[in-house]
């Protein structure tokens, strides 16, 4: 039996992509033991697999803005104590960023991950006891699986991905009550955002369709924002703010997912609900959704290509939302 330590902390999206490792180890292993360090922020989704027996919460970002707090070093003490618990036979840096090379420094084990020349930040390789080639050019899930599968020693698995979670069993939000379909319009960058006028398109149509769209916000521009796009479609609501397991359940039993480039598009298709997500200012080749099924998830747009309503709709038709 391998106790492995998986270190990947953040994004959203960049957690949802190494779900699949661990289905990917337990093939291999059945025995084996999995634990994963991530930041607080996202800690309940690698707690939705079955399969992570423990997750360690980190909150670098938060830690990093109040070095002076007695709180903030107690926080961290209290981290290490979590960490330090145990002896690993293997720790596995997925994220090959110098922070989380640092975090793998903590823990007590062999240390894997990225050789120089594939890491992310290429300084986080000198951190580590093993090192490994991993092709850049490829989507962010099959370079997660492919350092594993270099690190524990398998053949890279040639199957679609599982990310092997699933949402819990809890009520929906009030308003939802009949088939909706999610709207992720909110993004942290300006560059990513599919056009206000767009996004009141396609939620007058699919109100019209018989699909009530439902919008998320995660502050106060994009909550002033959904509420003046759902202004042009009677049916169409907009949500209170939910924390992260909510959001979760929402997600799973959509009718389907319209989002940008987001991390929670990411997990809409973890949960292998019907999605579409927008890319504007990204190239979707490298971190696109991957569903393990491709018939339930569709990329539109490029850099600098950005997609219409009329083209999200023939999506959302062939992904059998209509």
């Amino acid at each position: 039996m391998q106790r492995i330590l998986l270190i990947k902390t953040s994004s959203l999206g960049d957690v949802v992509h190494n779900l699949p490792v661990v289905a990917d180890i337990y093939a291999h292993d059945s025995e084996a033991t999995i634990d994963w360090v991530v930041e607080a922020a996202f800690a309940d989704i690698p707690r939705l697999h079955p399969c992570v027996r423990r997750v360690i919460p980190v909150a670098l970002r938060r830690w990093r803005g109040a070095l002076w707090r007695t709180v903030t070093w107690r926080e961290i003490g209290e981290f290490k104590r979590q960490l330090q618990a145990e002896t690993y036979d293997l720790i596995l840096d997925t994220q090959g960023l110098f922070k989380s090379a640092v975090l793998a420094r903590l823990a007590y084990g062999s240390r894997c991950g990225q050789a120089h020349a594939s890491a992310r930040e290429p300084l986080a390789s000198y951190l580590y006891d093993r090192r490994f080639h991993v092709a850049r050019a490829r989507h962010a899930v099959m370079r997660n699986r492919d350092l594993a599968a270099q690190a524990l020693g398998y053949a890279l698995p040639q199957t679609p991905p599982d990310y092997g979670i699933h949402a819990p069993r809890e009520v929906l939000p009030e308003g939802l009550d009949k088939p909706y379909v999610v709207c992720l319009h909110g993004t942290s960058r300006a560059s990513k955002r599919w056009p206000k006028a767009y996004w009141m398109s396609l939620v007058r149509e699919l109100a019209h369709r018989g699909r009530m769209p439902a919008l998320l916000w995660a502050d106060a521009a994009e909550r002033e924002r959904a509420l003046a796009i759902v202004e042009s479609a009677p049916g169409a609501i907009v949500l209170p703010r939910l924390p992260l397991r909510r959001l979760a359940v929402v997600l799973y039993r959509a009718q389907g997912v319209v989002g940008v480039d987001t991390g929670l598009v990411h997990l809409a298709a973890a949960f292998n609900r019907p999605t579409v997500a927008l890319y504007t200012d990204t190239s979707p080749l490298l971190t696109g959704v991957y569903s393990a099924d491709e018939r339930l998830a569709e990329n539109l747009g490029d850099k600098g290509r950005i997609p219409t309503p009329t083209e999200v709709l023939e999506a959302l038709s062939r992904l059998g939302v209509f």
